[in-house]
């Protein structure tokens, strides 16, 4: 098997899921700051990789396999971190509410897939602003109570504005998950069981 570029950009996501996990807790100044950066460079490197992929034509089974988990890995540890910083009713719910649909997804997208319909639960709209909101949303979370801006302007309260941004990603997330199980619905009454 040949390693392609997006695959090799695929598997640097996954190993910087314990070096943001390391980071986050480290006694380093602005640790979550750099928590949060290494999250994002991850995210960047997901569009990177499906762009590299797209436009050289570097397809292979075993990135495409890949690329999903991946993302799935440094959503999932991110939220647990997030919610162990800040453990609140609230922010558990939200985060349970994204992993359980995309645990579902999964083994939908996985069923589909033995049965020979996996086109049928493709990826829409709402599951792609779903990702960008989620994104923003674990950014703000990860670097904490404020981030500070500079001497002159107020700082962000990023805490607050990543409760209400995942709160957004877990409607779309329902809507998006609504939307799989609804394409998916034909095949689970033809099967009859």
């Amino acid at each position: 098997m040949m390693l392609t570029i997006p695959t090799a950009l695929t598997l640097f996501r996954i190993v910087l899921i314990p070096v943001m996990v390391i980071v986050f807790y480290s006694s380093m100044e602005n640790a979550r700051f750099w928590a949060a950066v290494i999250f994002t460079v991850g995210a960047l490197t997901d569009w990177l990789d499906g762009w590299i992929a797209r436009r050289f034509n570097m397809y292979s089974a075993f990135g495409a396999f890949l690329d999903p988990v991946a993302d799935k890995l440094a959503v999932a540890a991110a939220l647990f971190i997030v919610v162990q910083a800040h453990p609140t009713i609230w922010l558990t719910l939200l985060s349970a509410v994204i992993v359980g649909r995309e645990i579902t997804i999964s083994a939908l997208r996985e069923w589909m897939a033995e049965i020979g319909a996996r086109g049928a639960v493709a990826v829409a709209w709402v599951g792609k602003l779903k990702t960008i909101v989620q994104m923003v949303a674990i950014v703000a979370l990860l670097i904490g109570p404020s981030l500070w801006l500079g001497p002159y302007l107020p700082a962000l309260p990023a805490q607050a504005l990543g409760e209400w941004l995942l709160a957004l990603a877990a409607a779309l997330t329902l809507w998006s998950g609504a939307d799989y199980l609804r394409a998916a619905w034909p095949s689970f009454a033809r099967d009859g069981r």
